[in-house]
């Protein structure tokens, strides 16, 4: 059964000796998300998630997994427990609800499959998730059977800007992880859409989304501007947050983009053991001379001809 982390309730986690990245993940911890999916999240390797969580648990943070009961699953409504577990049955299910929509509903004119939409129950709920039609999506979300399964569907398979806006629309579907994850893995969603959602999400989740495989291309790049955007007008602590708990490989996608006396401060008061994060800052055009100063001061660089050459050669280097 995979592991599914469970925070600690009963400690003051402020108080730990947390790193920068057992920190975000921690954060991300909400009881009901495994290992693999949170690998997914962060844009790691399950193995590296793993071992973050063991320090996690060493540290008290975290219960240990023979500690962890997994709670049975409440539902006031049994025929929405159908619904979901016939849609969430996997792809079969979901072929199941496309030809129903295709042999039985899409022959209907589209101001009566809209009227069906508003009151239909499974399966034709499920079935409507397939309609390429935003007027069909918009009254579909006035139908109060619908459900996170059907949004989840909806997010994955519809096709025009104007029912994906209204998807997002609803404030409960807008906040759903699997919609969130399904909205950025379609090929249709606007930038618009994406900055709404996403803009008020810390530097370190914009990342992931710059390198989610999962995304496509257009995107990803969607991604990397609203992150480059967003870098300027955080904070410094983000800000370093960000460029330490990725090792420096954010410092990519922000190619050019400068830092405050702030920022520079932070990052000039701590010690370096890292050769890829130095590697990436000894890279980036825009790190400051005094970051670049300090770095060649830390004994991983004075050890390291490699990176005392990469330094010394830095456009700003004294």
């Amino acid at each position: 059964m995979p592991w599914i982390p469970v925070p600690r309730t009963d400690l003051d986690l402020a108080a730990l000796p947390l790193d920068a990245r057992q920190g975000f993940l921690l954060s991300r911890l909400d009881g009901g998300t495994d290992v693999d999916a949170l690998a997914s999240l962060l844009g790691l390797d399950p193995g590296q998630v793993a071992e973050l969580l063991e320090g996690l648990v060493a540290l008290g943070a975290v219960a240990a997994p023979e500690a962890v009961e997994p709670a049975p699953a409440v539902r006031e409504d049994p025929g929405e427990a159908e619904a979901e577990a016939e849609a969430e049955a996997g792809p079969g299910a979901t072929a199941t609800h496309r030809e129903r929509f295709e042999t039985q509903l899409r022959h209907l004119p589209v101001d009566q499959r809209a009227a069906l939409a508003r009151v239909a129950e499974e399966p034709d709920l499920s079935a409507c998730c397939f309609d390429p039609m935003p007027q069909v999506i918009a009254a579909l979300l006035e139908n109060p059977r619908l459900g996170g399964t059907q949004a989840r569907l909806v997010a994955t398979h519809h096709r025009t800007t104007a029912g994906l806006e209204a998807l997002a629309g609803h404030a409960a579907f807008a906040r759903d992880d699997g919609v969130r994850r399904a909205l950025l893995a379609n090929p249709v969603l606007p930038q618009s859409l994406y900055r709404r959602l996403w803009a008020s999400q810390r530097l370190l989740t914009q990342f992931q989304v710059t390198i989610n495989r999962e995304c496509p291309e257009q995107t990803r790049a969607m991604a990397r501007d609203l992150l480059r955007a967003s870098f300027i007008q955080r904070t410094g602590e983000e800000r370093v947050e960000l460029i330490l708990a990725t090792e420096g490989r954010c410092l990519l996608a922000l190619a050019g983009v400068t830092i405050d006396g702030q920022t520079t401060a932070l990052l000039c008061r701590r010690s370096y053991t890292s050769t890829l994060l130095i590697q990436n800052i000894g890279h980036w055009s825009a790190a400051p001379p005094q970051l670049i100063a300090h770095l060649r001061r830390q004994d991983a660089v004075r050890r390291n001809p490699v990176l005392r050459q990469l330094l010394e050669r830095h456009p700003n280097a004294g």
